[in-house]
C-alpha cells in the first residue's frame, strides 16, 4: 500500500521533509539560544553595581562602549567647539530637545557632550552656552545611537545646527575634525551644565536588557517549532490521502489515475 513512497514524485517531498524538520528545530534552537543569551546578559547586568555609582575614569579607558562600560562615569578634558540641538527628545512625558555641545580634547577628536535639555522645540528659548576655555567634564557615557535608538529622526531635513542622531557616523560630515564614537550626559551640576536646563538620564546599554528583541526571540522559536510540526503533519496527511486513494483504486471504487 505505501509502495508509492519509492516513486520519484514522492522522493522529492520525503526529502524536503528529511530536510525541513531538522533546519526548523535547529533554527528554533538557535533563536532559543538567543533568548537565553539575553536573560543571561540581563542577569549580570542586574548583578553588577549601577555604573553611575562607580569611579570616574578616563575616557579613553571606558572605549570602546560595552555593556559594562555604559552608564560610566568618564572623565574628559577639552575645550567646547561647535553646537547642535537634537530635537524631538522626551523627558518626563515632555517633548523638547537635547543640547549637545562638541568638546575639543587634546587628541584632536571630539566628544558629544549632552549639557541638558531644554522642553519645547529649538529657537524657542534662548540655549545656555558652554563654558568658554578648557574644561575638564565628567558625565555618564553612551554608546552612539543608532536607527534602532529610542528618538532618533532619520527623516532628514533638519535646519542647520540640528541633529537627529547622535553618533560619530552623523557627525563626521558636520565638524572638520574627527569625533570620538561615543558620548556622554552631564549630570545637573556636571561642568558646564547650563542654568535651566535639565540633566538626561543616561540609557541602559543595548542588549542589556530584556527588551522588545529578546522577546522577539523567543517568539521565533515558536514559529520555527511549530512550522516544523506543520510539515511533519502536512507529510502524514499526504501520506494518508496518497494511501486511500491507492486502496480506492485496489478495491475498484476509484478509477486508476496513471
Amino acid at each position: 500500500m505505501y509502495r508509492f513512497l519509492l516513486t520519484p514524485r514522492w522522493w522529492g517531498i520525503n526529502l524536503f521533509v528529511v530536510l525541513a524538520i531538522p533546519f526548523c528545530v535547529f533554527m528554533g534552537t538557535w533563536q532559543l539560544g538567543r533568548f537565553e543569551d539575553r536573560v543571561q546578559t540581563h542577569e549580570k547586568a542586574e548583578d553588577r553595581p549601577d555604573p553611575g555609582t562607580r569611579s570616574p575614569k578616563p575616557l579613553d579607558e571606558l572605549l570602546p562602549v560595552s555593556t559594562e562600560t555604559s552608564g560610566r562615569p568618564a572623565v574628559a578634558t577639552g575645550t567646547y567647539k561647535d553646537q547642535f540641538l537634537v530635537p524631538g527628545r522626551e523627558l518626563d512625558d515632555r517633548t523638547g530637545y537635547y543640547v549637545l555641545d562638541l568638546l575639543r580634547t587634546d587628541s584632536g577628536k571630539a566628544l558629544p557632550v549632552v549639557r541638558g535639555w531644554l522642553p519645547g522645540h529649538p529657537g524657542t528659548a534662548q540655549v545656555p552656552s558652554p563654558p568658554a576655555g578648557e574644561v575638564t567634564v565628567t558625565g555618564d557615557l553612551q554608546a552612539s545611537e543608532n536607527s534602532g535608538s529610542t528618538g532618533v529622526d532619520l527623516s532628514g531635513g533638519l535646519p542647520d545646527g540640528q541633529l537627529g542622531m547622535i553618533s560619530a557616523a552623523s557627525l563626521v560630515n558636520l565638524v572638520p575634525y574627527d569625533v570620538y564614537d561615543a558620548w556622554i550626559t552631564l549630570p545637573a551640576t556636571g561642568k558646564g551644565a547650563g542654568a535651566g536646563m535639565l540633566p538626561v538620564p543616561p540609557a541602559a546599554a543595548q542588549g542589556s536588557g530584556l527588551d522588545l528583541k529578546a522577546f522577539q526571540n523567543l517568539g521565533y522559536t515558536g514559529e520555527w517549532f511549530v512550522f516544523g510540526g506543520f510539515v511533519l503533519f502536512m507529510w502524514f496527511r499526504l501520506v494518508r490521502r496518497e494511501a486511500e486513494a491507492a486502496r480506492d483504486v485496489r478495491l475498484g471504487l476509484a478509477a486508476d489515475a496513471d
